[in-house]
């Protein structure tokens, strides 16, 4: 919390903005400040203000008098981010950019030029109207902004064949922490002048300057998809049937695994099992471990790899599904859809965390969540992209409960250093943000986290943007979270 000092000199600064860019601009009612306070991770922080610039010349005001009174600013758009990042932690500005959303498609360069508010999935109705396609498409894409992708670098369902949003930027405009204009690449497809900043603010949370302009790469849009459901008798037997699946260089445009807890969850949230026990060829009912597969692309091509997975599926599965229907797979994708609410039924809160492993690693670490199952009493239901090594495993708790907080705390920190032990990464595409900031130092050695300290220094000598994000430790178990209804939640 800012000192009473800080909070005159805020207060100031909040005064002098108002007069700079409009008082219609700068939010001081508590609604609009409580809203801006928190994203999906629901830890709220006050902020002082919530600023809604016209234009870029109200940006450069924001920053410039943010360094003058040492305002902390936080930038923000939908807010649909797990890490806490888009949370104000020390207070300050807001500098809510949602409404920046125009899209302009050139169709013959197969670029778009976007706002940082532009919702991702509108990216991708945008191109496809010119035949093109957006491919990055996180579980929130009818939510999350492009600037909010670009901040965490987002991946999402595709991003083993299509890649992750850094691979769709050509260039980035916005401004320094210290308020100058900069631009980082452009609308070319080769660019190597002068060192990558652009990379560097991709992935960066926010904290090394503001996006206020994307220029963005699209593709062909595939024309064909071809969906396989598949059951397994065990987490191990799904694991292992989709290593071998890769190991035979079929590249799916989605390879999800839900593992057995997942899929319990889903077949009592929806009231019917996935696979009868007859498709399953047993006497009893069982839940299965589950792998959902696409195809897409030209014709010829989804036939060709849709005869190799078939090929694979009778092989190693216990039973599948499969259709080239859109309308079909939307029912094959229903597992799928519900398992992340599905699963309040285990607990009324969830530490989600978006790891990486390798290949090599993914039995060992299915066997590890049922290892931390066992030890903390609590939940593990685990799922997510087995064609890139991206799971979601989630711990169940219940909020109100001292000992089961406690429980979870201490499986997360269990979770999080096997995960770095087996070769993977504590994020994939969620960031640090302040709910990850505990486990920062398991990945990363002091020489690595003062080298990209030193960055941050050097392009923010203020420390006005977003301060205490990665870096600092903030225990969450300090903090209760606000009970609030999001849109996404309603999903």
């Amino acid at each position: 919390m800012p000192s009473s000092e800080s909070s005159a000199q805020y207060s100031k600064a909040t005064r002098l903005l108002a007069e700079a860019i409009g008082t219609a601009h700068v939010r001081t009612d508590e609604d609009t400040r409580f809203a801006a306070s928190f994203d999906n991770s629901r830890y709220s922080f006050m902020p002082d203000a919530v600023v809604l610039p016209r234009h870029e010349d109200d940006v450069a005001e924001v920053l410039r008098l943010a360094n003058e009174y040492r305002v902390p600013v936080t930038v923000r758009g939908a807010g649909s981010g797990s890490a806490g990042a888009a949370a104000p932690l020390h207070g300050g500005w807001v500098l809510h950019l949602a409404h920046w959303n125009s899209i302009e498609i050139d169709s013959a360069a197969s670029m778009a030029y976007v706002q940082p508010g532009a919702i991702t999935g509108e990216v991708d109705v945008a191109a496809a109207k010119h035949g093109l396609f957006y491919p990055p498409d996180p579980s929130s894409v009818k939510y999350c902004t492009i600037g909010g992708n670009i901040a965490t670098n987002a991946g999402g369902l595709r991003a083993a064949k299509y890649g992750v949003c850094r691979d769709y930027v050509y260039g980035l405009e916005g401004f320094l922490p210290t308020g100058e204009f900069v631009r980082w690449g452009g609308p070319v497809r080769k660019y190597v002048s002068g060192y990558n900043m652009k990379d560097l603010w991709i992935g960066s949370e926010g904290t090394l300057g503001v996006i206020t302009k994307a220029i963005l790469k699209l593709i062909p849009r595939p024309t064909v998809r071809h969906t396989f459901l598949l059951a397994f008798d065990s987490d191990e037997t799904a694991l292992e049937a989709a290593t071998a699946l890769l190991a035979e260089h079929v590249v799916p445009s989605v390879f999800e695994f839900l593992d057995i807890q997942t899929v319990t969850c889903a077949e009592r949230r929806n009231g019917f099992p996935v696979f009868p026990s007859a498709d399953l060829g047993t006497k009893t009912p069982l839940t299965p471990a589950i792998l959902l597969v696409e195809v897409d692309g030209h014709a010829a091509v989804v036939t060709e790899d849709s005869i190799r997975v078939r090929t694979w599926a009778q092989k190693y599965a216990l039973a599948f599904r499969e259709t080239g229907d859109a309308a079909e797979a939307e029912k094959l994708w229903n597992v799928r859809r519900t398992c992340s609410q599905a699963m309040f039924q285990l607990g009324n809160a969830k530490l989600n965390e978006d790891i990486v492993v390798p290949l090599r690693s993914y039995v060992p670490l299915i066997r590890f969540t049922r290892e931390i199952k066992q030890r903390t009493r609590l939940a593990t239901p685990t799922f997510g992209h087995a064609a890139d090594g991206n799971f979601h495993i989630h711990i169940m708790y219940n909020r109100d409960d001292a000992d089961q907080c406690r429980r979870a705390e201490e499986g997360i920190f269990m979770m999080m250093k096997k995960v770095v032990e087996l070769g993977g990464a504590i994020t994939g595409e969620h960031g640090i943000g302040i709910t990850k900031s505990p486990f920062l130092r398991l990945q990363h050695t002091e020489a690595e986290i003062n080298a990209m300290l030193a960055i941050r220094k050097a392009l923010d000598p203020n420390g006005i943007l977003s301060p205490g994000q990665i870096f600092d430790v903030t225990s969450i178990w300090n903090y209760q979270p606000v009970k609030v209804t999001l849109p996404w939640d309603k999903h």
